[in-house]
């Protein structure tokens, strides 16, 4: 049984990462106004979400269990997507960053000006997606607590 609700978890957070991350990283690509960049950064995205949702399913099912509920779910996920999208974007290679930079559009020039920067905005967009991944899975997972006699 254990096993089962496990294997759920990682299948709908990674389905939620996958359709959350494709949507974040088009979103993203859009910024550069180059169409095949959005399909591009929405495939990278939809990668990155699959793996980190259904990462955050299996989190989530560990710390909240079927009692934590949503609140645990959500900062299970905020923390974990802050940290492994930190590690994502501590790994963006430098081409890709100059290229973005060669563009010369205002707001991606501030985004992408250094290592930090991309590897903060890479953080955030990460921990953003983790954390509905996780409250959906912290929700879903709770169990309907029986009412007592009276007290309550």
């Amino acid at each position: 049984m254990a096993g089962s609700v496990h294997r759920k978890n990682m299948i709908l957070g990674g389905g939620l990462g996958l359709a959350l991350g494709a949507a974040l990283g088009a979103i993203t690509g859009a910024l550069s106004g180059i169409p095949s960049w959005t399909l591009a950064w929405g495939a990278l995205g939809a990668t990155a979400g699959a793996t980190s949702g259904a990462l955050t399913g299996a989190l989530t099912l560990r710390t909240a269990g079927n009692t934590g509920g949503v609140s645990v779910g959500a900062y299970t996920g905020m923390g974990f997507g802050a940290l492994f999208g930190l590690i994502l974007g501590i790994f963006i290679p430098e081409s890709v960053r100059l290229r973005i930079l060669s563009l010369d559009i205002l707001i991606l020039n501030v985004i992408f000006q250094g290592r930090f920067e991309a590897a903060v905005l890479v953080s955030f967009l990460v921990s953003c997606l983790d954390t509905i991944v996780g409250a959906w899975i912290g929700g879903r997972n709770l169990a309907p607590r029986a009412k007592g006699n009276g007290s309550g």
